[in-house]
């Protein structure tokens, strides 16, 4: 029993760190790997999925070399990786830090699967885990942050993680094949949508949004009780015994049901899809970790109706090299490993075809419904009934409680004061708009403090975000727009593009009323558009109307028809009122698509200052990132602060209304 919890331990610990590589891995393909969405997709994904194919190498390595030396050695490497990649300056540097500790985690992983034949409860809390460690960092996870607190917690995790895999060996127990195989489709699922914090959140925003798609910023309860209650139903689920009889059914349709709500990429399923995929998921584990138990033959010495358990039965002294026990198949008892990799490599396509119809423009809603069968036919596969009950797991009535209070706790950052209205309004209204790719700036690293130092700099009254995400895997699961809202103190106005977690958002410091959101044909641009108008209430009857967008050009194309879509919406939302258009239009002054916005009698609010170049942000060249404002309201003092928080430069301007 003392091996089976410390085993347990180290196998919950390792996936709490290899998740943090994941998180790091997967953003910095697009970012690092990736040079300002010129790198084809196709070359992107290659690159992703050739270091998990390698890890097909790894169980026949484990097999020749012996599970017990490569397992501590993949883990010495996987711990240095992490703590390396909390050092590492950004760049190429981390890129390849990154595929470095994703090789050592992924042979740590098929080390770990050669004796560990029952891996679910350690498995199901190192992803309870990690979730619930996401959550109370409010998705900024220690890896990007450094300082006392991120040198503090990083060593803590490894040293931890370490202490637990290099505590005294247990028995060889090859075995559990399916619920190893379980592992990297499980990673997904609870990182695409499940045990998701920033999905959670996004979904509860959606709840108390004006409709329409939109959301607003939830309150602090609504933030953190739908990630508690997914994560205590997914340990309950995942460490309780499993039913039996048509009782079967229920954990797997319940996951492919709730990966159909996702698919449909309706903001109003997202809860219902997260407790539903979370309770799926959960159980799904539980029904593949659930193989018969084998009664060996009485030993000639002991009594006659003593039970050798399999580990002991094939286990060689601790320290002593490990023997095939008579009848055994070594290459059989290799499968684990195997499958654990093979579920990994799993894990990364499906990711990459997900996230890759964004680039490429075909459906993608099959990716996740797939994946969710897959994992309900294995944890169907097997066998109805054990032989005799499964050892005793860790209990998971405290387990779950423990990640409820956690996160009823903490949760992400809310405290976004609610706006005032002054009594008289101001003289003039300060505008940024900052295309922020998704919080991650030229060196690769995810920096949200960075990006709000920039926007801070200018003093704004309201601020017009493009590329804002809100939870997607492939970058890491984080809600910038929760982080950064937090960080600036406005509150903000939330409109989904692509899916219901990535687009445009408007904070501001005086009350929004009568936001909308119109989807913008896609044109021939794999990426979604919208448009999304808010009415700022500056005080004194003083009302302004601001409409967020960012156009998606079909690649060589100008933007000519969402143009035309963006500025008939503007024109008939704003209704007289004083107007600003504002966002990455991906068009320059004077280009067709630029022209559908003056012919409307917009101008040029920025025309002062330029050229101003504002794209890319290291080198300037191209007048992408605009400001304009109907006839009677006076810009002053534009500008493009140089910065590299992001691949754009912001803009900036002083705007009089009359």
């Amino acid at each position: 029993m003392r091996y089976r919890h410390l085993s347990t331990a180290a196998l919950a610990l390792g996936v709490v760190v290899l998740t943090d590589v994941l998180r790091v891995f997967l953003p910095s393909v697009i970012t690092i790997f990736g040079q300002a969405a010129t790198t084809p997709a196709e070359l992107l994904g290659a690159f992703a999925l050739g270091w998990f194919v390698l890890a097909l190498a790894f169980p026949p390595l484990v097999r020749r070399l012996g599970a017990r030396p490569v397992t501590l050695a993949a883990a010495v490497a996987l711990g240095g990786a992490r703590l390396a990649l909390t050092a590492a300056p950004g760049g190429r540097t981390q890129l390849w830090l990154a595929t470095a500790g994703l090789l050592a985690g992924l042979l740590w992983l098929a080390g770990t699967a050669a004796t560990i034949g029952r891996p679910v409860p350690g498995l199901a809390l190192g992803i309870a885990l990690g979730a619930v460690g996401h959550a109370v960092l409010g998705t900024y996870d220690l890896v990007w942050r450094g300082g006392p607190v991120g040198w503090a917690g990083s060593v803590a995790l490894v040293v931890v993680f370490l202490a637990a895999a290099a505590g005294p060996a247990r028995p060889a127990e090859p075995g559990g094949a399916r619920a190893w195989l379980l592992a990297g489709p499980a990673l997904l699922l609870t990182g695409l949508v499940a045990l998701s914090p920033a999905v959670a959140a996004t979904a509860a925003s959606y709840w108390r949004g004006p409709g329409g798609g939109l959301s607003w910023p939830p309150e602090p309860g609504d933030i953190a009780t739908l990630p508690a209650w997914a994560v205590g139903i997914f340990l309950l689920a995942a460490l309780g015994r499993p039913p039996r009889g048509r009782w079967r059914l229920a954990g797997p349709l319940a996951l492919v049901a709730g990966a159909v709500l996702f698919a449909t990429g309706d903001p109003g399923l997202l809860g219902p899809a997260v407790v539903l995929t979370a309770a799926g998921t959960g159980a799904c584990l539980a029904l593949a970790g659930s193989a018969p138990t084998v009664v060996a033959p009485p030993a000639a010495a002991g009594p006659p109706s003593a039970t050798v358990p399999p580990s002991a039965a094939a286990s060689p002294a601790v320290g002593a090299p490990a023997a095939p026990s008579p009848g055994r198949d070594p290459r059989r008892a290799s499968r684990p490993g195997l499958a654990a990799v093979l579920g990994m490599l799993l894990f990364a396509v499906a990711a990459v075809g997900y996230y890759a119809a964004y680039d490429l423009g075909y459906p993608n809603a099959a990716v996740p419904v797939a994946m969710a069968a897959l994992v309900a036919a294995v944890a169907l596969g097997g066998p109805r009934r054990a032989t005799s009950a499964p050892p005793r797991r860790w209990v998971p009535g405290i387990a779950a409680a423990g990640g409820l209070v956690v996160l009823a706790a903490t949760g992400l950052p809310a405290g976004v004061p609610v706006p005032s209205r002054p009594g008289t309004p101001p003289a003039a209204v300060r505008v940024v708009a900052y295309n922020i790719r998704m919080g991650y700036g030229l060196d690769g690293r995810f920096d949200p403090d960075g990006l709000a130092r920039v926007v801070a700099r200018e003093r704004p009254d309201v601020v017009v975000l493009g590329e804002v995400d809100r939870g997607w895997l492939l970058n890491g699961g984080h809600d910038t727009l929760a982080l950064l809202a937090a960080r600036l103190r406005m509150p903000y106005v939330f409109a989904p593009a692509a899916d219901p977690l990535w687009g445009d958002a408007v904070l501001s410091r005086f009350p929004v009323a009568a936001a909308r959101s119109e989807r913008l044909a896609p044109a021939g641009a794999p990426t979604g558009a919208q448009a999304l108008g808010v009415t700022v209430d500056v005080g004194g009857g003083v009302r302004l109307a601001v409409v967020a967008t960012h156009l998606q050009p079909p690649p060589g194309r100008e933007p000519v028809a969402q143009a035309r879509a963006v500025a008939g919406f503007a024109l008939r939302y704003a209704a007289g009122l004083p107007l600003v258009v504002a966002g990455d239009l991906n068009t320059e002054p004077g280009a067709p698509g630029y022209a559908e916005f003056t012919r409307v009698g917009l101008v040029d609010a920025l025309a002062a200052a330029r050229p101003l170049p504002t794209s890319p942000a290291d080198e300037p060249r191209e007048q992408i990132d605009h400001v304009l404002v109907s006839a009677g309201v006076r810009p002053a003092g534009p500008v493009a602060p140089r910065s590299t928080a992001s691949d754009h430069l912001p803009v900036a301007v002083t705007l009089a209304l009359p």
